[in-house]
């Protein structure tokens, strides 16, 4: 028997070297692929609109992958409550508003979000009245009611052009309302005026065959002095502190989205409508442009680029801020915009058309 023990001792550790690979290979690091790509969940201000195409076109483009990015987005309800969802961990990145981020990093320094790419250089908030009414200027809505979602910036924002305009603030009421029925509840008189998101309202108005330009009385607050920047893109300080290779990627990759969009705008609304075929497409084209001609091609981004800010208006605007709200202190700009990673002006630099 003696000379069969070396084949049964053989067997044995042939066994136990089986063994050792499959509890290796089960061990084993995943490939380097998934290892180094991102996850980055991403909250939107709002339900799919023409003014989120480029997220979307990246996405197809692959843009995201090409940085190692993960991303999955959201859809919204409000771009004050973009900040909001960010600072409570549920999102990494998102697209808000950057005077919430003020406000919230006011009182709670380093919590807040921090914007690292601005898409609407002018805000656009806006106070919309019948075109045949009573409310012919700003401070006619004394004595009125005025419906705003819950969460909306534009209501959020009021004391900023109360400030400006000499209202009373603690004359005029507010009611929440259905964020799809705000312009018509305007319409049938159920509400004197309402505080709206420009980009949003006026194309609502059309789908509801309103002229916006004859029909409505628009008081848009870049109008009255108000020096507010909008929307653009902000990540989580932990995102920002652990992962800022991201934080660079999810930049380039927007930034080459938003130049695509600007470029071909069917391309972009023809990535939005694969996510939601019941939008108009035309409806949501027209949006698209309309966003850009009013708050994002402005003469100020025709210098500084697509995603960066003037610091001496960021500075007047956080005072505005801090008169309107009372803020218990004014954050640095550093608090709040961090430009250290966009791309190259030359990669944000539009061609004259």
């Amino acid at each position: 028997m003696s000379r069969f023990l070396p084949r049964r001792a053989a067997g044995l550790a042939l066994s136990a070297l089986s063994l050792l690979m499959a509890v290796g290979a089960a061990l084993a690091p995943a490939p380097a692929a998934a290892q180094t790509e991102t996850p980055i969940k991403f909250v939107l201000d709002w339900k799919l609109q023409g003014v989120h195409a480029w997220y979307y076109l990246a996405q197809d483009r692959g843009y995201f992958a090409r940085e190692k990015l993960a991303v999955t987005i959201d859809q919204g309800d409000g771009s004050a409550a973009t900040v909001t969802k960010i600072m409570a961990g549920a999102y990494q990145a998102g697209f808000g508003d950057v005077n919430a981020i003020v406000q919230n990093a006011a009182a709670k320094p380093g919590q807040a979000p921090v914007m690292v790419y601005m898409l609407y250089n002018r805000a656009p908030f806006a106070l919309i009245a019948k075109a045949d009414g009573p409310i012919r200027t700003p401070k006619d809505l004394e004595g009125r009611t005025v419906g705003t979602p819950a969460g909306g910036a534009a209501a959020r924002m009021f004391p900023v052009i109360a400030a400006r305009t000499g209202i009373d603030a603690a004359k005029v009421a507010w009611t929440n309302v259905a964020p799809n029925l705000q312009e018509q509840l305007l319409l049938k008189g159920h509400v004197d005026a309402a505080a709206v998101f420009s980009v949003t309202s006026y194309m609502n108005l059309v789908a509801q065959g309103i002229d916006p330009d004859k029909d409505i009385r628009w008081f848009h607050y870049g109008d009255f002095g108000v020096e507010l920047y909008g929307n653009g893109v902000m990540v989580s300080q932990q995102l920002l502190r652990e992962r800022p290779e991201a934080v660079a990627g999810l930049v380039r990759a927007i930034n080459h989205a938003v130049r695509d969009t600007i470029a071909d705008p069917d391309a972009a609304i023809a990535a939005l409508v694969k996510r939601e075929p019941l939008l108009n497409k035309e409806l949501e084209k027209r949006r698209l442009l309309y966003t850009l001609k009013t708050v994002m091609l402005t003469p100020e981004v025709a210098t500084q680029g697509l995603g960066d800010i003037s610091d001496a208006r960021f500075a007047r605007a956080f005072l505005q801020l801090k008169e309107a709200f009372g803020l218990p202190r004014v954050p640095t700009a550093a608090e709040v915009f961090d430009r250290r990673f966009l791309p190259p002006l030359a990669e944000r630099t539009l061609a004259k058309r």
